[in-house]
């Protein structure tokens, strides 16, 4: 069987019967993409599992990471299942064993770290830096991901008065359509405002026709991912930081602050969007790191 069919089959099945969002359909066809190209054309009835094998050395030659190697593997995994259905043909991923992941703690930065990346963020007399530093504010106030940011829309910033004070939320469109409600605080709320009056209208001036998005970039469209890179990374690198920081670095930061601040893991997990408090749970490890090397330090016979 053509192997371009087939792809083009399974991921028609997961977006129209499985419904899945288009972020995960795309990497689905990423990693497909690297099955192809080992198989070179060859046809998809004639793959066994020592096939399966060749492909997962090669991998491992290429230092691909175990977790990668692992995704790959489901990916392949529900590749064959669907074609076993669908066209009768063997599945040569029965024999697949998934390895062992290396536990990995989220990076995250500290409090004067992000404070100073973000007021690096702000350049004098450059005329967008009221957006960046926005950017960079409801970045550390969500958690929000990349993919989140971009989507977001004037219109899911809300503020009213609960008990005589303003309070202003924000809503998020996650993994799988799922949408959740974070609080924002004083600080990237004004960051928004000086955004909203003294840039956004002069950028959606230029746009060919009327946008929704919060964030725009100098066309008038909504802002890119590659944008939001490079806004985080110029003021990372503004404010001398010499720790790897991306867009995530602040999601990491973010959990691992509220919860150095005695939040709940399950409020934590709310705001994260997470489905399982489980994926939260790992943020736990990084302040109790924080505890094990302050007791070290600190204790008289901790050595």
């Amino acid at each position: 069987m053509n192997f371009e069919v087939a792809t083009q089959s399974f991921l028609n099945h997961l977006h129209i019967e499985k419904g899945l969002a288009k972020n995960t359909i795309s990497a689905y066809k990423r990693d497909l993409a690297k099955f192809g190209s080992f198989l070179n054309g060859r046809d998809l009835a004639s793959v066994n599992p020592e096939d399966i094998t060749k492909f997962e050395v090669s991998l491992r030659r290429q230092k691909q990471s175990v977790s990668s190697i692992n995704r790959i593997d489901s990916t392949l995994r529900s590749f064959f299942k669907h074609l076993q259905i669908e066209e009768g043909l063997p599945d040569p991923t029965l024999e697949l064993v998934t390895g062992k992941n290396i536990r990995r703690l989220p990076k995250a930065i500290s409090v004067d770290h992000m404070s100073a990346i973000i007021t690096a963020s702000y350049r004098e007399g450059v005329p967008t830096t009221f957006r960046d530093r926005a950017i960079v504010e409801v970045l550390y106030a969500s958690g929000a991901r990349v993919s989140e940011l971009i989507s977001i829309d004037v219109a899911d910033l809300v503020s009213k008065d609960v008990e005589g004070e303003t309070v202003t939320t924000l809503k998020l469109r996650g993994k799988g359509g799922k949408e959740r409600i974070v609080p924002l605080g004083s600080f990237a709320k004004s960051a928004i405002e000086d955004y909203l009056v003294r840039v956004r209208p002069g950028l959606l001036e230029k746009a060919p026709r009327s946008s929704n998005a919060l964030f725009l970039n100098s066309r008038g469209s909504r802002i890119s991912r590659q944008s939001i890179w490079q806004i985080v990374l110029d003021a990372a690198k503004a404010a001398g930081i010499k720790q790897e920081v991306s867009p995530h670095t602040f999601r990491h930061s973010y959990a691992t602050h509220l919860l150095d601040g005695g939040a709940d893991i399950r409020v934590v997990q709310e705001l994260l969007g997470h489905s399982s408090v489980t994926t939260t749970q790992i943020y736990t490890l990084v302040s109790i790191d924080k505890i094990q090397q302050t007791y070290i330090t600190a204790h008289p016979r901790a050595q």
